[in-house]
């Protein structure tokens, strides 16, 4: 009976683990300049289904650029940030197992006993954000951020933040720096 609570607790930590995983990922065009991007502005804000995340996104994105020494306008910028959301429901399944049946012996049946499996939906929340150069209108770089949404609104800001914050951590890129 430990060994079966000891598999459980793993079962219900690794799911844990999994609903709050955060998936980032980036790209950008290789032969970009990026030094020459000095400001930047919004050209397609987020729409969210929760409105009040749209300024968190938003300001957590300004946030992140301005911290790579980008400056925010309001026209002719170089950069044009266009950002989207999508939300769906993902599900996980857990069982647990009520014991195991039989016993040593001929004319016993070996196997696992009841099982109760209970089906937990969630909200998975994606974060899509491009950077456009406003010159080319091509599509310099571009991230992606999936994370769980909580049903607490303290811990979607926390969970956006460090998602945008993942997003821009290598912003601009190493290799697309020209030398002057």
């Amino acid at each position: 009976m430990r060994i079966i609570k000891i598999f459980l607790l793993c079962i219900l930590i690794m799911t844990a683990g999994v609903a709050v995983a955060q998936d980032v990922k980036t790209d950008y065009d290789h032969k970009a300049d990026f030094s020459q991007y000095k400001t930047f502005m919004w050209i397609k804000e987020p729409k969210p289904e929760n409105p009040l995340m749209k300024q968190r996104i938003i300001d957590a994105v300004n946030s992140q650029l301005e911290e790579t020494g980008l400056h925010m306008v309001t026209r002719n910028a170089d950069l044009g940030v266009s950002a989207n959301t999508a939300t769906r429901e993902e599900h996980t399944l857990q069982s647990f197992y009520d014991g195991f049946l039989g016993g040593w012996g001929w004319h016993h049946h070996w196997g696992p006993g009841p099982v109760t499996a209970f089906v937990d939906t969630y909200e998975v929340g994606t974060l899509v954000v491009d950077l456009f150069d406003t010159h080319t209108k091509q599509v310099v770089w571009w991230g992606t951020a999936t994370d769980t949404i909580s049903d607490k609104a303290e811990k979607n800001a926390e969970h956006l933040n460090k998602a945008v914050e993942k997003m821009f951590k290598d912003f601009p890129p190493k290799g697309a720096i020209k030398s002057n």
